[in-house]
């Protein structure tokens, strides 16, 4: 079970507020001596050796297994559907897995909204759903299930290169205005009895098209990815999709979590550079942890590009309670 601090931290910056750097006082003794004992960061020199002993950073083992996930559960919808074995039936939206209903969380919200009612198949299909990511943590559906995360990296490559010839210029906006986006959606399916977020989710428009077909609604997609581009990079995950705020909420229960090590940790930001969400490894940054093993909030993706990238190793998959056993 979460701790009330990780709940705390989880949901303020689920919601775009900033959680406050740590004081000295409130570090743990522990964490305070390996500070001590770091005088500055590694030289140049250093860094860049240990780098090279490092695997390099594309294509790593958790990105190779995260791409494969993605595509493999896509997949599965095309071929249950065009074999018509029905194994899976529906979409990502909303399928049944071997007749058993599985609704995702924010449609399920949105249909509940609209229709001012909640079907049985609808109650079972949300458990369901709740307690695999309950299980899975959270938000990895972002990172390892939806199609539009999978277009959206690769769109985030071709961005970072075109910023790198001074081409573009990435613009962020104010994370709190996710928020907004998430109420707005639900107060929109409640007064107009139509699921508005759905008919523009590219999620669910990118897991439709896969299974039935290519629709003209594939043109809000292209310009989500065009925007994404040439002016903000992961714009929608960032700022505005309320999936991710949905499952961050049931992730705050996960046993599932990333965990930073302090003491393996030399602060040289690679980590930040490569993160979805880089605000939940703020406490990467020197004297930003509470203690020596703490765990990334739950707005994080758990895609595992920073625990790729770490040339030390700082940054690990964790599962509460189960990893001390398997030792």
């Amino acid at each position: 079970m979460a701790d009330v601090g990780y709940i705390k931290d989880s949901l303020k910056q689920l919601f775009g507020f900033k959680v406050a750097r740590p004081t000295k006082e409130q570090q743990s003794l522990a964490l305070k001596a390996i500070y001590a004992k770091k005088k500055g960061h590694l030289s140049k020199a250093e860094m860049d050796a240990v780098r090279r002993e490092h695997k390099g950073t594309f294509l790593n083992k958790w990105q190779k297994r995260r791409w494969l996930s993605l595509i493999f559960v896509n997949l599965l919808f095309v071929i249950s559907y065009y074999f018509d074995v029905q194994l899976v039936e529906g979409s990502l939206t909303g399928a049944r897995v071997i007749g058993f209903h599985m609704a995702d969380l924010n449609s399920a919200l949105q249909i509940a909204l609209a229709y001012k009612h909640i079907v049985l198949n609808l109650v079972i299909g949300m458990l369901s759903v709740f307690v695999l990511w309950m299980l899975l943590g959270g938000r990895t559906f972002c990172a390892w299930v939806c199609p539009y995360h999978l277009l959206s990296e690769w769109s985030e490559y071709l961005h970072l290169w075109l910023a790198k010839m001074n081409l573009v210029k990435d613009h962020s906006f104010n994370r709190k205005v996710r928020g907004v986006f998430y109420v707005a959606f639900a107060l929109l399916a409640l007064l107009t009895g139509y699921t508005v977020f759905d008919s523009i989710s590219p999620t669910g428009i990118l897991s439709r098209a896969l299974i039935y077909g290519p629709g003209i609604a594939l043109l809000w997609v292209g310009l989500l990815l065009l925007f994404e581009i040439f002016y903000s990079r992961r714009a929608w995950c960032r700022y505005v999709c309320p999936i991710g705020m949905t499952y961050g909420m049931v992730g705050v229960f996960s046993p599932v979590r990333i965990k930073y090590n302090a003491e393996a940790c030399h602060h040289e930001g690679d980590c930040r550079k490569v993160c979805l969400v880089p605000h939940v490894l703020d406490l990467t940054i020197r004297g930003g942890a509470l203690d020596v093993n703490q765990d990334v909030a739950s707005d994080c993706t758990r895609c595992g590009m920073c625990v790729d990238v770490c040339p030390t190793d700082s940054l690990t998959y964790e599962i509460k309670g189960l990893s001390k056993m398997l030792k």
